[in-house]
């Protein structure tokens, strides 16, 4: 069984290797990290307990396609953390029978042998800023074992220490394709002109990786979504 939060869309992926990328969302409970800057800390801390549903992959499938009708090929699956979740492979498999692909982040803590069933996974390491302690040689256990045509890293930046971090992992992983994506710290509901200050910041990020020759070979991105709805569910 999997526990869901949310099943939504169509919409569309708003970072990574998959921006732009027209798509239906599941959106998982738990994660074993408590970021300080998380979007989502309803699916671990609690407050919404109540709505956590444990469905099969069929029943997960159903809601999809009630959802979606035939307007998808694509499905995210997001979290929380959904590496924490073992019987995935089922969904994952049934996707795939059905003709869509699969698109997956996790941070790279928790390894699952159906990863590389994912067609594109996404690997975000937390930066200094998330106050977790990103185990790296665990990272770098988790990359080993995957299949490095179909995985990307991405790390989120908020402060310099941040972008140093980023530059690490890169540095660490330069076959891995790399995108460094700005955060957003405007979490509030009611923060006015959300997409001006978020466009600022982005292009603050863009200003610092062009001046940076250290940094040739990455991707700087927005996190789109949040420029169209600004902290918006479900979208």
């Amino acid at each position: 069984m999997i526990p869901v939060m949310e099943i939504f869309g169509p919409t569309i992926q708003g970072e990574g290797i998959v921006i732009g990328r027209k798509t239906m969302f599941v959106r998982t409970a738990g994660c074993d990290f408590r970021c300080s800057w998380c979007d989502s800390k309803f699916t671990w801390d609690g407050t919404m307990k109540d709505e956590i549903r444990m469905m099969t992959a069929e029943e997960i499938y159903g809601e999809l396609r009630a959802a979606g009708g035939q307007s998808f090929n694509h499905v995210t699956l997001s979290g929380g953390n959904p590496a924490l979740i073992k019987d995935l492979g089922q969904l994952i498999d049934l996707l795939h029978l059905e003709g869509c692909q699969v698109a997956l982040e996790t941070q790279g803590s928790k390894y699952q042998d159906w990863m590389n069933r994912i067609d594109q996974l996404t690997i975000s390491p937390k930066p200094p800023s998330s106050t977790m302690n990103q185990d790296l040689d665990k990272l770098d256990d988790i990359i080993s074992q995957l299949d490095t045509d179909k995985i990307n890293l991405k790390v989120v930046v908020f402060e310099e220490t941040d972008y140093q971090f980023a530059k690490k992992i890169h540095h660490c992983y330069p076959q891995l394709p790399f995108y460094i994506q700005v955060g957003n710290p405007y979490l509030d509901d009611s923060v006015d002109n959300h997409t001006e200050k978020l466009l600022h910041r982005y292009e603050a990020l863009i200003d610092r990786v062009m001046a940076d020759d250290e940094m040739n070979n990455v991707y700087v991105t927005p996190q789109l979504h949040t420029l169209l709805w600004s902290n918006q569910k479900g979208v």
